[in-house]
């Protein structure tokens, strides 16, 4: 019995770390989408759907393999090809893949594209706000080399977040320079934690030969303390990748965003070059961090394209929801049914489905019984759905050609001949 009852358990509950979205809870989402898609549009990106899964090898090269996701958090199987599956852990390896295997960069650049409610799965311990199925919004330009690209991608945040209701926000900024200036910089940083990383994390001391800016990235308070006299990139930038720094800052500073020079942002990925950013939102003491992103010059040849510099963010859907919620600021959900259709019984079944059916024609939410309700019945349904009329189909009014309309808050009543009921309820409610 004890296995029957563990079986029923698994039927009737989400896998740890997923979360359903609710009917009564899906207007909330689309309310978030349609802004996100607004701005995307604004700034002339256009949608990309990639598959849920890619080859693992994809993740390995584009991700990298000293990063959290690759070694510690990536769902990876063998189908039944033999072949080495991973569900996506990130957003930006998949619009790489599907920019090269579309031949994209043979088109006019930059090409902009933006991914959004896409499934991103990650193996971790499941808490507030970060779950092991989450879903991101991103917007990824291909072909831009300037400044101005991370500008726009942090400006349409700015405008996407405030435009939800979201204030005190900042971004910070950081350079991690590129494959010209970093190599120096490294050698500066192990020479000065060579000397330190006994007394750090495993974490760190695993990091030290594989990666050691991501060290700075560490969040163990030991490690912290040990890290506040280490070298910085920003000190130790090329040329190029110093002016770059310099213009990102000019345009920040020109369209109205306040920005925070912060050397210990690093980014959790391989991948990224040059800018990197977090959007913070001031909560208190603390800052938290909304999403984050960067530019990425050498992905698409390190994945077998030509050279072209890039950039993009990602963001989590569900972490800004809970924000919202926290905040009051998301809308009051939507009426389901504006008119609902009563009948006076069975025989009067057949026309409440057709004024329905020419309701919603209209352009008017409507529904009818589906149940075999009495009248009264009928009524309390509409009570809790909250309709705003109730058209009752029946009765002397039905042999006279007409319908009755109630208005539920006034308890007012009209009658429509049925062959203009429909548009006139429609103007009602108008």
């Amino acid at each position: 019995m004890a296995g029957n009852k563990g079986g029923v358990t698994m039927l009737t509950q989400a896998p740890r770390g997923t979360k359903d979205v609710l009917p009564t809870d899906s207007y909330r989402w689309q309310h978030v989408e349609a802004l996100m898609r607004k701005t995307a549009a604004e700034a002339g990106f256009r949608e990309v759907r990639t598959p849920v899964f890619e080859h693992t090898e994809l993740f390995l090269r584009g991700v990298g393999d000293t990063t959290d996701i690759v070694q510690k958090e990536m769902y990876t199987f063998k189908d039944k090809g033999d072949r080495s599956i991973t569900l996506k852990p990130e957003g930006t390896a998949g619009a790489v893949r599907a920019f090269l295997e579309s031949s994209l960069y043979a088109d006019a650049l930059p090409c902009k594209m933006y991914y959004l409610n896409a499934p991103i799965f990650r193996y971790e311990a499941p808490q507030n706000g970060r779950l092991r199925e989450h879903h991101q919004f991103g917007m990824e330009c291909f072909g831009g080399k300037e400044p101005t690209v991370e500008a726009e991608l942090i400006c349409a945040l700015f405008e996407l977040l405030g435009g939800l209701g979201l204030k005190n926000l900042s971004v910070h900024i950081n350079s991690i320079g590129c494959p010209e200036c970093r190599p120096k910089y490294h050698q500066k940083l192990k020479e000065y934690l060579g000397e330190r990383l006994s007394d750090m994390c495993p974490t760190c001391q695993e990091r030290f030969a594989k990666n050691p800016l991501r060290i700075l990235d560490c969040k163990e308070e030991k490690c912290k303390q040990e890290l506040k006299d280490a070298p910085v990139m920003l000190d130790n930038l090329c040329d190029e990748c110093r002016e770059h720094f310099e213009k990102l800052k000019e345009y920040l500073t020109e369209a109205g965003i306040k920005f925070v020079v912060d050397p210990r942002i690093v980014r959790g990925l391989d991948y990224y070059t040059k800018t990197v950013f977090e959007i913070i939102m001031q909560s208190g003491r603390e800052g938290l961090a909304l999403c984050g992103g960067g530019r990425y010059d050498r992905l698409v040849e390190e994945l077998g394209g030509p050279a072209t510099p890039a950039a993009g963010f990602g963001i989590g859907i569900e972490r800004i929801l809970i924000e919202l919620t926290t905040q009051g600021l998301l809308p009051e959900a939507p009426g389901i049914t504006d008119v609902y259709v009563a009948n006076l019984g069975a025989d009067m079944a057949v026309p409440a489905f057709t004024f329905t059916q020419a309701l919603r024609k209209a352009g008017v939410k409507a529904d009818c019984d589906v149940c075999g309700r009495s009248l009264k019945a009928q009524f309390k349904f509409a009570d809790k759905v909250n309709a705003k009329y109730v058209a009752i189909m029946g009765g002397d009014e039905y042999a006279r050609g007409t319908v009755k309309i109630r208005n539920m808050q006034t308890r007012e009543e009209v009658e429509f001949s049925l062959d203009t009921a429909a548009e006139e309820t429609a103007n009602l409610l108008k």
